[in-house]
């Protein structure tokens, strides 16, 4: 990685780009510190350390806490990818949109339009609810006045984050709105390592100190190195192409392959089943709730800081797990199905005279890579939920708060850093080849 950055850094292209991106990387951070007008960052402060449920964990983490300490980016670009995948849904679900996605570059633009405006819509849906429910809990002066500015600010710099995202796609390395994601994950992880330190390194003597951090060290390793295999994995569906005349000329006849991921929906399971849960206590935290009622503990079952704590009273708890492991499978499935269509891609093989060895164009190949992804999927959900609970049963069991860094977001920086170096490598790729063809 270090000497793909070395040789990306000798060309001009490549260091401009970066340069920008750094840019965007500076941006981002100084704007997640600017607080919003009216707010009362250390009242706000209070509630959340004093709070029984962690539900906004997770969001922070994604805006890289500028939720937390309510920020003009508080919202982030949580607004842009909830309206990417309500999109990518949706076009799947609704044959016109499919046929305007198909429709080239044009149909792209369209498509692209229309996110925009739903991300602008659901941000002014999540503001307009945080600054009622910040009113609630007096962090802001219940006025009409304040509450348009909080609304304002929020959407704006929302707003701001995805036409940054654009822009540094544009003119940086990799996706802006994955480079964003990566730069407010990569902010938590101070927090994160002095919370284990805390936990497991302060006041312990020298040799429980030094194989705690080993412990540590090993754990965060061995899941980075998984989750680039997990990334990684493909499995290759090999395709024959028959020859055929066409004029004087014979073409096909040529071996391919069909890829198809292990991971085949990346990290959207996770992300949905997170924000499914935490939703419920996302609504209950702006009223008062009393969690020693049915309804509370329900609300306090499907948090993930309740479970993994085996004592008489909040083992039960951790049957929340469960449901997060069967949200975690069934999503996953559910994404897959609407992204990978195996019934149209055998019948553009049945049209471009290609076929899998020892098994008969049309249905039976889409019959056969139907049952290729099904077990892919279900490895690849397993391999989810194996990074996904790490972090949650180390802090169940030793009692050790939130972590953020683990799970979602090591498949989230692993993913995004991969994407990035491949983009840089192909960009130098280019350049070779046109180095070539210029002598």
């Amino acid at each position: 990685m270090l000497k793909t950055l070395r040789n990306a850094l000798r060309v001009e292209e490549i260091r401009k780009r970066l340069l920008y991106t750094f840019f965007v990387i500076l941006v981002v951070r100084f704007g997640s510190q600017l607080p919003i007008p009216g707010v009362d960052r250390e009242y706000l402060a209070s509630v959340f350390a004093n709070s029984t449920i962690d539900a906004f964990n997770f969001f922070d983490a994604m805006t890289g806490g500028s939720f937390a300490n309510c920020s003009v980016f508080a919202l982030s670009i949580t607004p842009y990818i909830n309206a990417s995948i309500i999109m990518q849904l949706l076009t799947i679900a609704i044959p016109k949109l499919e046929e305007v996605q198909k429709d080239g570059e044009e149909g792209k633009k369209k498509i692209n339009k229309w996110t925009r405006w739903m991300t602008v819509v659901l941000a002014l849906i999540e503001a307009t609810a945080m600054a009622i429910g910040f009113g609630n809990q007096m962090i802001v002066d219940y006025t009409w006045y304040n509450v348009v500015v909080v609304v304002l600010t929020m959407v704006g710099g929302s707003a701001f984050l995805m036409w940054l995202g654009e822009q540094s796609t544009e003119k940086g390395i990799g996706s802006g709105i994955s480079l964003i994601l990566l730069v407010n994950i990569l902010a938590r992880i101070p927090d994160d390592f002095a919370t284990l330190y805390t936990a497991f390194v302060s006041g312990k003597n020298i040799l429980l100190a030094l194989l705690a951090i080993i412990i540590i060290l090993a754990v965060i390793i061995g899941m980075v190195m998984f989750v680039v295999l997990l990334t990684d994995g493909v499995r290759k569906v090999p395709v024959q192409y028959a020859k055929r005349i066409q004029g004087r000329k014979s073409v096909g006849g040529q071996t391919s392959n069909i890829p198809i991921k292990v991971n085949t929906a990346g990290v959207i399971p996770v992300i949905f089943a997170s924000s499914l849960m935490s939703f419920p206590a996302i609504i209950a935290q702006f009223f008062n709730v009393d969690y020693t009622t049915t309804g509370g503990k329900i609300l306090l079952a499907l948090q993930s800081s309740s479970w993994c704590r085996f004592t008489a009273d909040t083992w039960y708890y951790s049957f929340g797990l469960i449901l997060y492991v069967v949200l975690i499978v069934a999503f996953a499935y559910f994404y897959t199905s609407v992204s990978f269509n195996p019934t149209e891609i055998a019948e553009n093989m049945k049209k471009q005279g290609g076929f899998v060895p020892g098994i008969r164009p049309g249905k039976p190949t889409a019959e056969y890579l139907n049952h290729i992804l099904n077990y892919l999927v279900f490895f690849g959900a397993v391999g989810l939920i194996v990074v996904a609970l790490i972090p949650i049963v180390a802090s169940g069991v030793f009692n050790i708060g939130s972590i953020s860094f683990g799970g979602t977001s090591i498949i989230i920086i692993v993913g995004v850093v991969m994407e990035d170096l491949k983009q840089i490598e192909s960009k130098m790729l280019v350049r070779y080849y046109k180095g070539f063809l210029n002598d």
